[in-house]
């Protein structure tokens, strides 16, 4: 081949590349329709909706592309979606996590200018529907809430109010899911509900419709002593929870007559704001096999007497507190939900089994007082008879921690109140009397 062809041939190859590249880039282009609109969905749009915690909407594509370079930014750095447990110690079904394609994806795109592409080529995958007061995917079978809006003073005082809500449905439910709601979450630290049962000779609309524990005589208290002989069922909501579900026939028993007791400890704020809170819930026509049931493990809860060291943390000081509880039976796990406030920073709990093999259940190592969640496992998780069950806390009461709410720190301690400046140590377990096999079956 003379000189000139070698040359001809070395331009065709040449361009022959450049084609094939382009053609390849074209191929591989990130739009928002084909590869961006299904993440955003799944994983943002949950809190990012009206009515929700996020403080702007994910709707649409204007919506993102508007906040793409934000979006990329919290979103490689791992700020964004929220999700503090580890996945090397435990994953859970309920992960909202982005994967490492998910961030790539995301990054592509904003680097590409944010092409939209087209809506037909959105992946035929499924795509959770979301409903405006709720974020379960359908509308509740019943609302129970309080009777008017309670009016937060704007006067940067804390306040705890037990609402009594009180219902009557004719015949007895059974629950499938359920879930706190409130209109107004920014100015609600965190809430506590139970379900009682009341026979039809008491008068489930005797006493006042709430009452401030802040401020009234506390005695008054006992107005509520003849809706509070049994309970059938206990709840909560803390920042970053989402709803209570029970899969497969799984469930439990609403009452047909009976009071809810919800206990709101309202966050202090600046200006005053109303409030409407209450609890949706979702019903299940098949038969309840099998009861669910809730215990609380901690501050206000078994064995809160038991933390080791005794529950102080003094002022510029990070101090380590453990919980260790004997399991009574065998139990099979649903759910796991730990809570602690603004000093906490590492939260851990396992089980270590009579033939010391260790249960790994929860491992969070960067504790956010502002996202917190119900953990759902992906099978259920037996913990045999005997075990011992530890749940750790590290707190840091120092300076240095930007969530520490004393400038300076001051001493903290565990208080009855569960104020937002004191501190707690908790586990809430939703689980099931143990039967062979359990371990097996997967939580749809």
């Amino acid at each position: 081949m003379d000189s000139k062809s070698l040359v001809l041939s070395k331009v065709i190859t040449i361009i022959l590349g450049i084609f094939i590249c382009i053609n390849h880039v074209s191929a591989q282009k990130v739009t928002y329709y084909k590869d961006v609109a299904y993440i955003i969905q799944n994983k943002c749009q949950p809190c990012h909706r009206p009515g929700e915690a996020a403080p702007f909407a994910l709707l649409t594509y204007e919506d993102v592309a508007k906040r793409g370079s934000f979006i990329k930014k919290v979103t490689q750095s791992g700020y964004m979606p929220p999700w503090k447990p580890d996945n090397h110690y435990r994953l859970f079904k309920n992960d909202r996590s982005l994967t490492d394609e998910e961030k790539l994806t995301i990054a592509k795109w904003v680097d590409a200018k944010m092409p939209m592409g087209d809506i037909s080529e959105m992946p035929k995958k499924p795509v959770k529907t979301y409903i405006d007061g709720t974020q379960y995917f359908r509308k509740p079978d019943l609302v129970l809430k309080t009777n008017k809006p309670f009016k937060v003073l704007g006067d940067n005082k804390e306040r705890f109010i037990v609402f009594k809500i009180p219902f009557d449905i004719g015949t007895e439910k059974n629950v499938e899911a359920m879930e706190f709601f409130s209109s107004n979450k920014k100015v609600v630290h965190h809430a506590n509900f139970a379900i009682h049962p009341v026979a039809d000779d008491i008068d489930i609309n005797q006493g006042a419709d709430f009452l401030n524990l802040t401020e009234d005589d506390r005695t008054k208290y006992s107005q509520y002593f003849p809706f509070k002989k049994t309970m059938t069922y206990y709840g909560g909501w803390i920042p970053g929870t989402s709803y209570e579900s029970y899969p497969n026939n799984f469930g439990w028993v609403m009452p047909k007559r009976g009071v809810i007791l919800l206990t709101i400890h309202f966050a202090p704020v600046s200006k005053e704001e109303e409030n409407i809170s209450g609890v949706n819930f979702f019903f299940k026509k098949t038969p309840i096999g099998r009861k669910v049931e809730v215990i609380s493990l901690g501050s206000a809860g078994v064995g809160e007497k038991s933390i080791e060291p005794y529950f102080f943390i003094p002022a510029e000081s990070v101090r380590k507190f453990e919980l260790k509880i004997t399991t009574p039976q065998d139990q099979s796990l649903l759910y796991i939900w730990p809570h602690m406030h603004y000093l906490g920073k590492i939260f851990k709990s396992y089980a270590v089994t009579p033939k010391k093999d260790t249960i790994q259940l929860v491992s969070i190592p960067s504790w956010d007082f502002r996202w917190q969640e119900i953990y759902q496992f992906k099978n259920l998780v037996k913990i045999p008879k005997g075990s011992i069950l530890t749940i750790e806390g590290t707190y840091d009461n120092t300076k240095s921690n930007p969530n520490n709410p004393s400038n300076p720190p001051r001493n903290v301690y565990s208080a009855n109140d569960m104020k937002s400046t004191d501190e707690m140590l908790t586990m809430l377990l939703v689980f099931l009397p143990y039967k062979e096999n359990d371990e097996q079956i997967q939580l749809k």
